[in-house]
């Protein structure tokens, strides 16, 4: 039987239920816990520094109006990278490859951000869809055109995240297959590309932790115009 390359991306189901409520809730378990104790063990020392610096370089270009989005960064980011990472283990299922999944974040959070503008500055976020000395004939096109691109935000943000794990993805499971196929037939060659697919294997862990640095960055710049 014949598999396709895309059957990696289907939501697996047991007994017909899908598993995808369990393939997002499982990374909450991963994160240690904080305890009464002054002094930490190394693994929630650590998960604390990379959050402070994390936090502190994200919210720096932002108000201190902004500052209450700190937490659900963080946590978003988080939450981004395990999915992507624990998607990179054999027998896994990767939930950011689904587009649904990641419009349904990057909607209601661009969402957010837009009302938060109308709300607390409106004439400064309405000005955002036309620039200052725009010629009379150009300001209705450019009305058009702002409009539009302010509505491809969250769009842009949930094809970005699924196009880029979805390539590497693919990438990596073509040349695994290569490497099956080659093996008794051209050995060295079948090395050969067992080491490329290695070190494709660490570019797309790294890909995996910075699409979601990319997906958070994008949402505190579209927050930063808005408080």
């Amino acid at each position: 039987m014949t598999l396709s390359f895309f059957d990696q991306f289907m939501s697996p189901s047991l007994l017909g239920i899908p598993l995808m409520a369990l393939a997002l809730t499982l990374p909450w378990t991963l994160f240690p816990a904080p305890t009464p104790r002054w002094l930490h063990n190394r693994m929630l020392t650590l998960q604390n520094w990379f959050i402070g610096r994390f936090s502190q370089e994200l919210l720096l270009p932002l108000s201190p109006a902004g500052h209450k989005w700190a937490m659900l960064f963080a946590s978003l980011m988080l939450y981004l990278i395990s999915l992507n990472m624990l998607g990179l283990l054999p027998y896994t299922f990767t939930p950011t490859t689904q587009l649904s999944l990641n419009l349904g974040l990057a909607v209601p959070l661009w969402l957010a951000t837009v009302i938060i503008g109308m709300r607390n500055q409106p004439t400064i976020a309405l000005g955002h869809l036309l620039p200052e000395g725009t010629p009379t004939l150009l300001i209705p096109i450019l009305i058009i055109i702002e409009t539009i691109s302010l509505f491809i935000r969250p769009v842009a943000l949930g094809v970005r995240l699924t196009a880029n794990l979805t390539a590497g993805h693919l990438l990596i499971q073509l040349i695994a297959t290569a490497a099956f196929v080659l093996l008794p037939l051209m050995p060295t060659v079948a090395i050969l590309t067992g080491i490329l697919l290695f070190l494709l294997t660490l570019l797309e862990v790294a890909v995996a932790m910075i699409q979601a640095y990319v997906f958070v960055l994008l949402l505190s710049l579209y927050l930063q115009e808005n408080v």
